[in-house]
């Protein structure tokens, strides 16, 4: 017999409540268990204080480092030399394939477009936003507009930016705002913008460089703010002004921030998988290293080949983190 509205009703409320009540327990639990480790860590003295708080402090996150990335990371590597699903040792066939096969060429050169692209589109509108914004009055509240991207997540920015790149047959309604606007410019038949190849890799970059524009642009105009007034009052007695002010002055005094920020834009780019996706699914010659890895090992159900890619994606990655850190060392080091 078929549940009235008010059963399911009912039953919708008890379910909440079940979920409501089991998150509840769940939290309260943790919290006693960290009660009582605190609790010991401050009972201990003598030669066992130090020790035991250092493994009170540190020993939760070591915890979860191991179990989040390094057994994952160890894990990956292990399959990328299975077979598709990981009953059989292929050896390096898997990398031999991915290095090797036309379409996986196209997937890299993709995202090595990706990679020169994007991140020097965003630092570059950044850093001019960050000058412009120090000339102007109310500046949290354009700094705040600029960086409210970043407040979105990739998949709702590649939402927005579909409709905004929606196209239709010349003579229907548009309803894309970027197929609307070149009409009333006087282009007659704009292309479907996210079928046309080349042209939508670089309309699916927008969608990145708009997200991480903001975040470029409050690092280096708290950068810019930093330099002391001393060193532009003497370059401006000494001539400089404008552009050379700029060059010669700003961009050195800079200059660690700017890689910091160009090398985290970079890493976020590299790992570009949300706007993809989300946008295209890979088809029209977007496919990107990230999201063939998924494609790989969740659609294809080639874990082995999937595994291979995520750990050329992790290798793409580890120098930029790593230069990443010397700089950031370097700039403390210099402070």
């Amino acid at each position: 017999m078929p549940l009235s509205g008010a059963q399911l009703a009912d039953s919708a409320w008890n379910d909440a409540a079940i979920k409501l009540g089991n998150s509840l327990g769940a939290i309260a639990g943790f919290l006693g268990i960290l009660l009582v480790v605190f609790f010991v860590a401050g009972r201990a003295t003598g030669r066992f204080g130090r020790p035991t708080a250092i493994a009170v402090f540190l020993g939760p996150a070591v915890l979860l480092l191991l179990v989040g990335l390094v057994a994952p990371l160890i894990r990956t590597v292990y399959l990328s030399f299975r077979n598709d699903d990981s009953t059989r040792f292929l050896g390096g066939k898997n990398y031999g394939w991915a290095l090797t096969t036309d379409s996986i060429h196209q997937v890299l050169l993709n995202t090595l477009l990706w990679l020169l692209v994007a991140p020097v589109v965003a630092t570059g509108l950044g850093l001019a936003l960050a000058l412009a914004v120090e000339r102007m009055k109310w500046q949290a509240l354009y700094k705040s507009l600029v960086f409210m991207p970043m407040a979105v997540s990739l998949v709702g920015a590649s939402i927005i930016w579909k409709f905004v790149y929606e196209a239709r047959e010349a003579g229907q309604p548009q309803i894309g705002l970027l197929s609307e606007v070149v009409i009333r410019l006087g282009w007659k038949h704009p292309p479907n913008w996210i079928l046309d190849h080349p042209l939508n890799d670089f309309l699916l970059m927008a969608v990145m460089v708009w997200v991480q524009t903001g975040f470029a642009m409050v690092v280096l105009s708290a950068a810019i703010k930093a330099i002391p007034d001393e060193v532009t009052e003497a370059a401006r007695l000494d001539g400089a002004g404008g552009l050379r002010l700029f060059w010669y002055v700003t961009v050195p005094m800079i200059r660690t921030t700017l890689v910091v920020v160009l090398t985290t834009v970079m890493i976020v780019t590299l790992k570009a998988f949300d706007i993809v996706r989300t946008m295209t699914g890979g088809n029209f010659g977007t496919q990107v290293l990230a999201n063939e890895m998924y494609s790989q090992s969740f659609v294809q159900f080639n874990v082995g080949r999937g595994s291979a890619l995520a750990v050329i994606l992790f290798l793409a990655v580890l120098p930029l983190v790593a230069y990443n850190i010397v700089q950031l060392r370097k700039e403390r080091t210099t402070r």
